[in-house]
């Protein structure tokens, strides 16, 4: 049976598929969809900047914004902070390179990273994969004040990012597109690796788009749920203890500390 939903998948991973559920969730009509969306997946519309019946597609309430205040900035001069709303898929140390047991899977920095030199500093970091599931808010924030210092854009598939797609497709997270931001802070580096999945017409930077940043400005939004792969560079970052696989974490929230000092 997993052979046969594998082979599905991989049909509708084709980037046409996706294009016309995102030309179709931009459409004018798209928007009566919006109640029993939000019903479907128990979303917190009271959130919402706006009331449903403003938004003028179901792309425009799913990439919503939240009313001032629905979420808190850890304001730890050291703390990094939860680019997203998510549940925790992936945690730990990065072992020569490789992200173990991702799921049952293991992914090197450099298919993930697309083969950049930028992967050296994060060989023996941290990461943490977070998934967002069509409920959670879908604007992704900046974990760390600091200075932009590369953008980098690859192309790939549209499979699932969900369980069944991380268990049972081949590395989704290195073969689907990705849209990675380096910043540069007060320890050393972080990548904020922003993967795109099924259904997903487009990752959005928000724009304009700034070089300095401040831990929990926008910095992009995903059209129709996907994952961030957080990165932090070699012997610079402390995770907060209790966190583990399964954890759900709120954007704002502290994930751990920064340590050390740059040395760059």
């Amino acid at each position: 049976m997993i052979w046969l939903l594998r082979a599905m998948t991989e049909l509708s991973s084709r980037k046409w598929i996706s294009r016309m559920t995102g030309r179709f969730a931009q459409s004018g009509p798209s928007r009566h969809m919006i109640p029993r969306f939000a019903k479907l997946y128990g979303i917190a519309i009271d959130e919402a900047e706006k009331h449903p019946h403003e938004y003028r597609s179901l792309n425009e309430f799913f990439t919503r914004r939240l009313k001032p205040g629905m979420r808190t900035i850890d304001s730890g001069a050291s703390s990094v902070a939860s680019p997203v709303d998510a549940v925790i898929t992936g945690i730990g140390e990065i072992s020569s390179g490789t992200l173990l047991n991702v799921k049952g899977q293991d992914y090197t920095l450099e298919e993930l990273l697309g083969g950049s030199p930028r992967g050296e500093v994060y060989k023996h970091g941290f990461y943490m994969v977070l998934y967002l599931s069509p409920t959670d808010y879908h604007r992704i924030h900046t974990p760390v004040t600091g200075h932009v210092v590369e953008r980098k854009h690859w192309p790939g598939k549209v499979y699932p990012v969900n369980e069944f797609g991380l268990r049972h497709m081949k590395r989704v997270l290195s073969r689907n597109e990705r849209l990675i931001t380096y910043i540069r802070h007060k320890s050393g580096e972080a990548a904020v690796v922003k993967v795109g999945a099924m259904n997903v017409s487009s990752i959005q930077y928000v724009l304009p788009l700034r070089e300095h940043v401040n831990k929990g400005d926008e910095l992009a939004y995903f059209e129709f749920g996907s994952t961030v792969v957080l990165l932090l560079e070699n012997r610079t970052f402390a995770p907060r203890p209790d966190l583990r696989l399964g954890s759900r974490v709120r954007m704002g929230e502290s994930l751990g500390e920064l340590i050390g000092q740059s040395q760059h």
